[in-house]
């Protein structure tokens, strides 16, 4: 794990995003005057260059955002803020402004009140421009008002509200991902809350496939792909732990199998598979380090429950290929090059953003 370059931010960093088909990085959060901050990068030989930065970007800090909704090329980037906003901003347009000119024509799309509250996470689907993108291109949110919302990006409002439970008081949402979207009419989501409950959401049904609880808050989720039939999710929570669920076999009442680890003796706030191959997946932890761990499959994947003899899942292990501590602050946010095997950029709130190329993935 070699160290590419340091910059140090003059802002506290929620979420960083690689720009898909080029070499850049985009750095989010908020500035100390509580403002939206953004930062672009561009990877050059020696290092990294500033393309464009804005500490008063947004009237509210920025919170999460994905590029998961946009087309390959058109960097068009979501975000929700701590004002419950979702926006959609072009970043070409941004580059091209003065950045002291604070009209908002970079923003392509923008709900006002999309939650009552900060929108804690966010993820995009249908993007990418590739044959393997099915469906319209989709976002959805999870709140503090315990809402989960699907918008699509040609209308103003949202296409699909999962509220909260009524009959107990409404959670925080920390987390929501995409995934199972293998044809044009499959698509699903799961979310995690504060209480660690987990619900797995069949969006062409909307109900709830499925629901668990991970006895600690659930600070991130992400499908090993969103575009095809369910196959892992990794779930990272507070007090040190991590699951790995595997998804093809659900029972009746033991749901799906998974293998827990514990890590960073401290918080996991996250995870990201590499998008090259799919068992790799790195965590970013409380105690300023990162993991790097490789899933091994079980010798077979199904077997029959004790009881009843019917169809279960049977968990892989999990196995550290390598860790390192870089900050005595956590690491927030981190994310895989799309296009370059290896090289991954990271966040801590140490107001620090690293990039780093990791080697010898291909042989594991």
């Amino acid at each position: 794990m070699i160290e590419y370059a340091t910059k140090s931010l003059d802002f506290t960093p929620h979420d960083t995003k690689w720009i898909a088909g080029s070499a850049r990085i985009v750095c989010c959060g908020i500035s100390p005057s509580s403002k939206g901050a953004i930062r672009i990068y561009e990877l050059e030989r020696d290092g990294t260059k500033d393309l464009f930065s804005d500490i008063s970007f947004r009237s509210q800090g920025i919170k999460c955002t994905t590029f998961g909704a946009s087309q390959r090329g058109e960097q068009q980037l979501a975000m929700g803020d701590y004002a419950g906003s979702l926006t959609i901003c072009d970043l070409e347009r941004c580059m091209k402004n003065n950045k002291n000119d604070n009209t908002t024509n970079h923003e392509i799309f923008s709900v006002q009140a999309a939650h009552e509250g900060i929108v804690n996470a966010i993820d995009g689907i249908g993007g990418g421009g590739s044959s393997s993108a099915c469906g319209a291109p989709e976002l959805v949110t999870g709140g503090k008002d315990g809402c989960v919302r699907i918008w699509d990006p040609r209308v103003d409002h949202a296409v699909v509200t999962l509220n909260p439970d009524k009959s107990s008081s409404a959670r925080d949402c920390w987390s929501v991902a995409f995934g199972d979207s293998y044809n044009n009419e499959e698509r699903s989501i799961m979310a995690g809350f504060d209480n660690g409950d987990i619900k797995l959401y069949d969006l062409r049904t909307n109900t709830i496939r499925w629901e668990d609880n991970c006895k600690n808050g659930v600070t991130s989720i992400q499908f090993d792909r969103r575009d095809i039939e369910m196959n892992k999710i990794v779930v990272t929570t507070l007090e040190s732990k991590f699951r790995c669920y595997d998804m093809r076999t659900q029972h009746s009442t033991d749901g799906f199998a998974f293998t827990s680890e514990r890590a960073h003796r401290s918080t996991v706030w996250i995870s990201k598979h590499l998008p090259q191959n799919r068992d790799i997946f790195m965590t970013g932890g409380g105690n300023g380090g990162f993991n790097i761990y490789k899933y091994n499959y079980p010798t077979k994947r199904v077997g029959k429950h004790q009881e009843d003899g019917t169809p279960i899942g049977v968990a892989g292990s999990v196995e550290l290929l390598n860790s390192r501590v870089i900050s005595t602050q956590p690491i927030t946010s981190l994310d895989w090059s799309p296009d370059r095997e290896g090289l991954c950029c990271m966040s801590s709130l140490d107001q620090t953003m690293r990039v780093y190329i990791v080697t010898k993935l291909d042989k594991h």
